[in-house]
């Protein structure tokens, strides 16, 4: 696309456009008066493809080492046999079990299907539960846990798919952490339509993100199978590669051999790479693994490592020597496209004519031509040139013409395919509705990114990335770049929108503007400097402003915020994705909430809305997971977490803890019951809180938590009772006494506790033994 701001301009370059056009006309005759007088020599590059497979060529494996087993190919860097010598590492090593027919191969327990240059597909495992009419389970292996050490982590070509009409399952990835779930339910067996996973009987997950070393998978049923018992019994959870399954309808409720079929058929696809360098740090090395001929290709799983690939016009395997080979093209017909002569060279070949002929040599070109057509040959170049320069004359002129009607549907098409249209018809029918202040283009905000460099990424998160901009005014703002969209993604950048057009409030995270003219629509925010309350309470212990008086005003504004959005709105919204990591601090560390992808505007006239559910593992509402009916309540569940977080300083969830303690919430209400609740409580706040503070905190935590919704206080009265509890901080002898009455009545308090309460087996470190764990939540449902 071609842009002319002045007319002197569009003259200026169309005559440079005629005068080059006359200048290859001239250098074009002049090149074919030299063809007819002398024969040419082409060079053909060898085609160059996406990957290239190992096991192509002669040297597959190490000499002296076993080719295959069974039916299996192992090429180097794997090999055949423990401790032989045939792989480059002990994680490459395979053992072949001959006690089969044919025999198979093993890495470590888990059996391997397939490798090839970028993959090795293994044996997948399936989760299951049957149960009997009366809904008692019959047999229960509705959890599976998998883990893959070494140079591999499991790709992208995988999806998670439940089978059943009674069914809930999660899967979870560790290390690289990631968590999605689906949701399978039909009521008659005539509901199911074979090949659709869409929900009904079948459910699969839209993505697997790649990079993850391990995962679980946990099979729940909602009602024990006991209204579908007589067309389904048994329900199946099962992470394998996305293309390899096809769902059977009914006939798969009824197959007694599916668990068998489905690990035949669907494996689960692992990337790999030689463990752990990258290519510069291993080309300095003594083990460099790539031989000649072939070139290096850094892994992208997120764990370091490389691969060895050959270079265009060889074959064989980079990591043995003599290295990749030369492959002959003039003696394949599929990739000489000489006609008379070739030459082949390293990596390439050459076309040319013998004597009496000229022309480029080539099938698909110029060929070859006895020198007797020479003539004719420079009548019909003559023609093809004035006849190709009138026509480019002519499209320079018409282009001309066409130019602005070209950029108005170039913009057009951007706008519609950001929203635009549903962003105008969201502002029209919000009466009284604010636009964004401004509208950014995209020069404005590639610049202010500085091209979205690396080190302006602030974060990343479900619906995209954040960066961190300074606009010509010397404005620090960040810029949120959603990840390119299907239309369910489009709706949720055009709600952010809305939401925070509507909203203005001091602990709301203010939105500056937007942009449209990108391939993925941009936000523009204004910038909050201090980061996510989650870091500052993973680093509490490091945090001197962490205090009990802080803690305490954090929550009591995020809940202000929560209220203003439930009931003070000019529709009432729905954040549905609260949690630590979306209340950022401002300079002078006050909570303001942020990241709106996910939340809703209520109509006046209901009480709640049915969705797909979405929000984040170990803050997400229970009732509405079970029932996809989302209400304002779901929101005071997440601030209970949230709130439990600040008096604990632990994380939501944390599967290194012990099982009692795995679950914040769970333990924490545990604790109360068993009158032990300050073991659970962070050293500091037990110093600086006084005893009927923090009772009061622990108990509005268990009702904001309660299982059933209705039991929740709504998030007015949540923000009023935490206001209360600051005044009477305020009010409390030791924010005006000095420090040794302050430490005098903590050693009180402590030493009281610990004799009526048994509290003290309080850790100093409450991070000691944390790993994060939080996923985004994507079940396939029928949105109502």
């Amino acid at each position: 696309m071609f842009l002319f701001s002045k007319s002197s301009n569009s003259s200026m370059a169309l005559r440079r456009l005629q005068v080059t056009w006359c200048w290859f006309c001239v250098l074009f005759l002049r090149l074919t008066v030299t063809a007819a007088q002398t024969n040419t020599t082409v060079t053909v590059t060898a085609p160059t493809t996406a990957s290239f497979n190992v096991i192509k060529g002669p040297n597959i494996t190490k000499p002296g080492c076993q080719r295959q087993c069974g039916n299996v190919t192992i090429p180097y860097p794997f090999g055949i046999g423990l401790n032989s010598g045939c792989a480059i590492g002990e994680f490459f090593e395979v053992n072949c079990n001959t006690s089969f027919s044919p025999p198979k191969p093993f890495i470590r327990q888990y059996e391997v299907t397939e490798i090839d240059d970028n993959h090795i597909r293994f044996v997948s495992t399936v989760a299951s539960s049957c149960y009997d009419q009366r809904g008692q389970i019959l047999e229960n292996d509705a959890f599976m846990g998998v883990n893959r050490t070494g140079p591999f982590s499991f790709s992208d070509l995988n999806t998670f798919t439940v089978i059943g009409c009674d069914d809930a399952s999660l899967v979870t990835g560790y290390i690289k952490n990631f968590s999605s779930g689906c949701v399978s339910v039909c009521s008659r067996a005539e509901d199911v339509i074979a090949g659709y996973c869409s929900g009904a009987g079948c459910c699969q997950t839209s993505y697997i993100p790649r990079g993850f070393k391990g995962f679980f998978i946990t099979l729940n049923s909602l009602q024990n199978h006991s209204d579908v018992f007589g067309f389904n019994p048994c329900s199946y959870a099962f992470l394998g590669e996305r293309d390899k399954f096809t769902f059977r309808g009914a006939a798969d409720f009824s197959d007694p051999t599916f668990i068998y079929r489905t690990l035949a058929t669907v494996p689960v696809v692992l990337d790999w790479a030689i463990w752990k360098s990258n290519c510069s740090e291993a080309q300095k090395a003594n083990d460099y693994a790539c031989h000649p001929s072939s070139f290096c290709v850094d892994s992208d799983t997120g764990f370091g490592g490389y691969r060895c690939i050959c270079a265009p016009g060889f074959e064989g395997n980079p990591y043995l020597s003599p290295g990749c080979q030369d492959v002959n093209e003039c003696e394949d017909p599929n990739t000489n496209t000489c006609e008379k002569i070739c030459t082949n060279t390293p990596g390439s070949y050459n076309c040319s004519c013998p004597v009496g002929y000229f022309g480029d040599g080539r099938k698909d070109g110029q060929g070859c031509i006895a020198k007797n057509k020479e003539f004719p040959v420079m009548k019909l170049s003559l023609g093809l040139g004035f006849g190709l320069l009138s026509l480019l004359m002519a499209i320079t002129w018409l282009y001309f013409g066409i130019k602005k009607r070209k950029l108005k549907n170039l913009r057009k098409k951007f706008f519609h395919q950001n929203g635009g249209v549903l962003l105008k018809q969201q502002v029209s029918s919000n009466h009284g509705g604010i636009e964004p202040s401004k509208i950014f283009t995209a020069e404005e905000l590639k610049k202010a990114t500085n091209n979205y460099a690396k080190d302006r990424i602030l974060g990343k998160g479900g619906y995209g990335t954040v960066y961190k901009g300074i606009l010509p005014n010397k404005q620090i703002v960040a810029i949120k770049k959603s990840k390119i969209m299907d239309e369910s993604q489009i709706e949720q950048f055009i709600n952010e929108v809305i939401i925070l057009t509507q909203v203005n409030h001091r602990n709301v995270v203010k939105l500056l503007g937007c942009c449209l003219e990108e391939e993925v629509p941009l936000l523009v925010y204004e910038y909050v400097s201090k980061g996510t309350l989650f870091h500052h309470i993973e680093h509490s212990g490091m945090s001197t402003w962490m205090s009990w008086e802080n803690r305490l005003r954090i929550a009591a504004e995020t809940a202000g915020a929560l209220s203003y959005l439930h009931s003070a709105a000019l529709k009432p919204i729905i954040h549905r994705d609260v949690k630590s990591a979306n209340i950022l601090l401002d300079d002078y560390y006050t909570a303001r909430i942020s990241d709106f992808g996910a939340s809703r505007l209520v109509p006046l006239d209901k009480t709640q809305v049915t969705t797909l559910v979405q929000g984040t593992l170990g803050y997400l509402d229970p009732e509405y997971f079970c029932t996809s009916q989302l209400t304002e309540k779901s929101d005071v569940y997440s601030f209970g977490v949230v709130l439990a977080e600040l008096i604990t300083g632990k994380k939501p969830l944390c599967m290194e803890r012990s099982k009692e303690e795995r679950n914040l919430v769970t333990y924490l209400i545990m604790c109360m019951k068993e009158n032990r609740l300050f073991q659970i409580l962070d050293p500091r706040v037990l110093r600086e809180g006084s005893l009927e503070q923090l009772q009061q905190v622990a108990e509005l935590v268990k009702r904001c938590v309660s299982l059933n919704g209705a039991d929740r206080p709504i998030m007015k009265e949540v923000a009023m009772e935490l206001e209360g509890l600051r005044k009477f901080t305020a009010r409390h002898p030791w924010t005006i006494n000095n420090q040794q009455h302050r430490d005098e009545e903590s050693i009180g308090l402590m030493a009281n506790a610990s004799e009526s309460l048994d509290l003290y087996t309080v850790p100093l470190s409450p991070y000691s033994d944390l790993v994060p764990l939080s996923g985004q939540y994507s079940l396939e449902s029928t949105d109502a």
